[in-house]
């Protein structure tokens, strides 16, 4: 199937994480006539009851190219207006998909071997797919992974420290503030002191950054209210452990912070004649723990608008993308 198509086709198919079933079975069937036709092997990589990976490869597997299939929500079709290709997934990560697809049907043409395409679900919540993948490793030297980059490999990702806030109070009448115990109260005042803690810079990843993304708790405006919570994400730029002291103790006598999530900000190999970036976004190359490889980062369309209501790819960078990837590719097997 033909780039621009390939990637319309799987933009339009929904995967909202945990919803990955229809597009692992549309990929199945797109990588099942290159296996076949290159003496190549489809396998499916479990990960939960009713969810996959979806793994193929041409002889032992040393160079892979691996992104996700799922995206965030709100799902919305594709449209292409000639320049771009949009819909929810066009740049986060369809279009990659299809280019890595498309590189590595070329790759085959030539006669090159000793690659892989590895496509996991659950990037966008838990990275449960790369955990999987990372428990059963298959020789791979490297693992060129796909996300947004504007076709640059990033230097350098952070990482990201996610918590759950929760204060408890005492419920009351609010007409007798004084017999109860406002959580709400205390949970903004631990998040005043959060907001405060001065968090790393680092030279390259540049500032830490902190985002309260969401917050709820009570239960009726004449209610004290006995219980709230957020949501805190930080963006690492290093392995996070001065950022847990902080946020200890600026929570301390006000609330509990619990640990959600935790990934340490990563340093990439670049390569000679390749135009590098550095991302302040997190990715699935930290779980996979180097059991796939040393790890690179690159891809088409812009972080920007991904997430977004205009998420979109441009055409250009996904043909130049099929390009990238062949070259990286011929380029990290002739190391080996």
């Amino acid at each position: 199937m033909e780039l621009f198509e390939l990637t319309r086709r799987l933009v339009d198919i929904e995967s909202i994480t945990g919803n990955e079933r229809a597009l692992a079975a549309f990929l199945e069937e797109q990588l099942a006539p290159l296996v076949d036709r290159y003496g190549g092997r489809l396998e499916r990589m479990p990960v939960e009851s009713d969810r996959h990976n979806v793994l193929a490869h041409w002889g032992d597997p040393l160079v892979t190219l691996s992104t996700h299939q799922d995206t965030v929500p709100p799902f919305f079709p594709s449209r292409d207006d000639g320049e771009f290709i949009w819909g929810r997934g066009a740049c986060d990560v369809k279009g990659i998909i299809a280019a890595m697809i498309t590189a590595a049907a070329g790759l085959l043409e030539e006669g090159v071997r000793g690659i892989a395409l590895l496509f996991v679900v659950g990037e966008e919540r838990n990275s449960a797919g790369a955990y999987a993948a990372a428990r059963s490793p298959r020789g791979s030297r490297y693992l060129i992974n796909g996300e947004p980059t504007e076709n640059k490999l990033a230097l350098g990702s952070k990482g990201a420290l996610r918590y759950e806030v929760t204060a408890r109070g005492r419920m009351a009448h609010s007409a007798y503030p004084e017999l109860g115990e406002s959580a709400i109260e205390k949970l903004l005042d631990a998040l005043a002191a959060i907001r405060r803690v001065e968090l790393p810079t680092d030279s390259l990843l540049g500032p830490s950054t902190l985002n309260i993304g969401t917050i709820q708790g009570g239960r009726a405006p004449n209610v004290i209210p006995d219980l709230a919570a957020a949501e805190v994400m930080i963006r690492l730029v290093d392995d996070g452990d001065s950022t847990r002291r902080a946020i200890e103790q600026a929570v301390a006598g006000r609330a509990e912070a619990t640990e959600v999530l935790a990934i340490p900000a990563l340093r990439l190999k670049a390569v000679d004649g390749i135009a590098t970036t550095v991302v302040a976004y997190t990715t699935d190359i930290p779980a996979f723990g180097g059991a796939w490889g040393e790890p690179l980062l690159l891809g088409p369309g812009t972080i920007h608008v991904a997430h977004t209501s205009e998420e979109r790819v441009p055409k250009r960078e996904l043909v130049e993308s099929v390009a990238l990837y062949q070259t990286l590719v011929k380029r990290l097997l002739a190391t080996l």
